[in-house]
């Protein structure tokens, strides 16, 4: 009984992570991986350092996972023992203040979290999922290590992890690729991407090699997906006025990954739903979540929020910053409009009561994000350019790879401009609502291009809703007209550019013969948007020509979820008559897209278009199966849910229950 007490306080009394963190500061982490043979394996050789900066008598690392198999190495701790998700380390006499202890842990495991095996590929997510699932490591952001990772794999891959390359050893069929990281961060950002893939590089202006990693068949893809990211890096360094804090900068596209990028340090790994043609760009590019992620590197990666409280330090910051360096590449309207959209979607958000403070850590991603950079827009406007470049200059340097709270930027705003922001923290931080009216008078009074937007509105219609259709008015005052009153097209407003005519192919449902003509001619615009929504509704219009418009746009693609070629599909399999032969080809093309060959955007489509018809098969139902299990949960969600529609037909069920 003696025995089990001790054992209990031996291994259950150890310190919260904020409490470890004041005792402990684990140095560095360098770790051996390797993957396979069986799929989802993973062992591991991990090398820790730590420092102790108060006695203590435990010490601790986290592990998410159920390792299957870990040894203790070369270790001056004592023993370590699993317990809960720590691996927990008691010595005789405990840890003594400034003194330095080493061990290796040997493990083999299948990590169910925060690292995904993805057909042929393998990459990481640990913001929100923990790194310690696959990597026994510290969770606290507020312990910052310096990361080393040397991973083994098929010498036919590409493996890419956080910093500089620095040794490719060549074995038999494996290559060992050995990272060196220079700097500490959190765990959370430690990252490993591994796939078939090919690079471009170029350098900034300051000499830091900027690494494109892309698909081989995606060559002609480089250019639009990756375009202005060298004069992006360059403003952001010039505007932030603190070099890039590491030793390069790699990015690289992955299958259904969870979010639209992460800021892993020295890697940001994004959707491949954002490798895009030229056309493409045009629609639905990358350049907000390439700067956004950009500016993580200072705003989360150099200097890391101390909590959720102050979460908006990170995202605020990336999305500010994203938005300067859109309005150096687009203008100053772009800039403006985004602002004006994004205080629309806030005031929307306490409309419908779910409005937090800034500060709260369950806020909205809308708070974090957008509030936040309106907070810095405001900021700026109060104190002027040059202080507030000197202010986050300051912030950054004084925390450099350290952690941060909203009171320490403000106290250094306040050290800088000499202001006090008392009021201003109050109304726009911590209030629980979003200050649209300071916010609209802002835009108004900073902006004609605003004031003329909402003096246009067509919701009851007036005859000043034609002039302005025809007049002097903004794409943007163009577009919403053609959205509250599509009747008001004529011939003449297809002359305006893409974003006129992309609503005109939205909103002209209903198209009259002596708009057919210029109807016709949205099929050839640069945009695969426009070139869907036109198909669509010329098919419906026109049922005698549904051949020609079919054969016209019959290879076109779209983007990478194939939203063109998928409704072109949908459109052939319903008309009468054109191809009869090939229906059958064209229907398990369709069927085909639902498989986990194609990414989960692509598989999304075709379910709905299948829905849609009726026209489920055994194998897309399996398919549809399958994807109820998928590690994205929005798609995950979205399969579940159109298996219980689908279970109320007697025949589709019968299918679902016996695959």
């Amino acid at each position: 009984m003696i025995r089990c007490l001790f054992l209990c306080l031996l291994f259950c009394g150890f310190l919260s992570q904020a409490q470890q963190a004041e005792h402990v500061d684990f140095l560095s982490v360098d770790a051996d991986l390797f993957f396979g043979p069986n799929k989802g394996m993973l062992s591991g050789n991990a090398k820790y350092k730590l420092k102790i900066l108060k006695d203590i008598d435990s010490v601790y690392i986290d592990n998410r996972n159920d390792i299957e198999h870990y040894e203790i190495h070369n270790s001056n701790m004592g023993f370590g023992r699993s317990k809960g998700d720590h691996i927990i380390f008691k010595k005789h006499g405990g840890f003594k203040k400034d003194s330095i202890y080493k061990f290796s842990l040997v493990y083999f495991s299948h990590p169910k979290k925060a690292i995904y095996f993805v057909d042929d590929q393998i990459w990481t997510q640990g913001q929100g999922k923990y790194t310690s699932n696959w990597l026994p490591s510290i969770d606290d952001t507020n312990d910052k290590i310096e990361f080393d990772l040397n991973i083994t794999y098929d010498k036919d891959y590409q493996v890419l992890a956080n910093g500089k390359l620095v040794d490719k050893q060549v074995n038999d069929s494996t290559v060992t690729w050995r990272y060196d990281m220079k700097h500490p961060m959190p765990s959370y950002l430690v990252a490993l991407a591994i796939g078939k893939y090919d690079k471009q590089v170029e350098y900034s202006e300051s000499g830091i090699p900027l690494e494109y990693y892309y698909y081989p068949e995606d060559s002609l893809k480089v250019e639009p997906t990756y375009r202005y990211t060298k004069r992006m890096f360059d403003f952001m360094e010039k505007e932030i006025g603190v070099p890039y804090p590491w030793q390069n900068y790699k990015q690289v596209p992955v299958k259904d990954f969870l979010y639209s990028g992460m800021e892993n340090t020295s890697l940001t790994i994004f959707s491949d739903a954002y490798v895009v043609d030229d056309i493409g760009f045009n629609d639905k590019n990358y350049v907000n979540v390439n700067a956004h992620e950009l500016a993580h590197q200072w705003f989360g990666d150099f200097v890391t929020a101390k909590s959720g409280e102050h979460h908006w330090l990170q995202e605020g910051f990336a999305t500010y910053y994203a938005l300067l360096a859109e309005r150096d590449i687009f203008g100053n309207k772009h800039y403006i409009w985004e602002l004006y959209k994004t205080a629309q979607d806030l005031m929307l958000q306490d409309q419908a009561g779910q409005g937090t403070s800034l500060l709260n850590p369950k806020a909205s991603s809308l708070t974090f994000y957008q509030r936040g950079a309106w907070v810095l827009h405001m900021l700026r406007q109060m104190i002027g350019d040059d202080y507030f470049r000197i202010s986050v200059k300051n912030y950054l340097e004084a925390y450099a790879f350290g952690n941060a709270t909203t009171e320490d930027f403000i106290n250094e705003v306040e050290a800088v401009s000499g202001y006090d922001l008392s009021a201003f923290v109050n109304t726009w931080i911590k209030a629980e609502t979003f200050p649209y009216d300071e916010a609209m008078e802002h835009l108004k009074a900073k902006s004609t291009f605003i004031q003329e937007y909402l003096m246009v509105d067509c919701e009851l219609k007036t005859s000043k809703c034609e002039y302005y259709l025809n007049s002097w008015a903004s794409d943007e005052a163009k577009a919403k007209i053609v959205n509250q009153v599509p009747e008001l097209v004529t011939e003449e407003v297809f002359k305006n550019n893409l974003k006129v005519r992309q609503a005109i192919a939205k909103s002209l449902r209903t198209i009259p013969a002596k708009l057919k003509t210029p109807y016709e001619n949205l099929l050839n615009d640069n945009s695969y948007m426009t070139k869907e929504a036109a198909l669509a509704n010329l098919w419906v219009n026109f049922p005698e020509e549904r051949s020609k418009y079919l054969d016209q746009t019959k290879s076109v693609i779209g983007f990478n979820d194939r939203n063109v070629r998928q409704l072109w599909l949908v459109l052939a399999l319903n008309t009468e008559a054109y191809h009869d032969d090939l229906k059958q080809s064209y229907y398990d093309e369709l069927v085909s897209y639902t498989s986990s060959d194609f990414g989960f955007e692509t598989r999304q489509l075709a379910f709905s278009y299948l829905n849609s018809m009726n026209a489920f098969s055994a194998v897309s139902l399996q398919n549809l199966k399958d994807a109820s299990t998928h590690h994205n949960w929005r798609f995950k969600k979205f399969a579940k849910e159109l298996i219980e529609v689908l279970s109320q037909n007697p025949e589709y069920k019968k299918i679902l229950e016996t695959n």
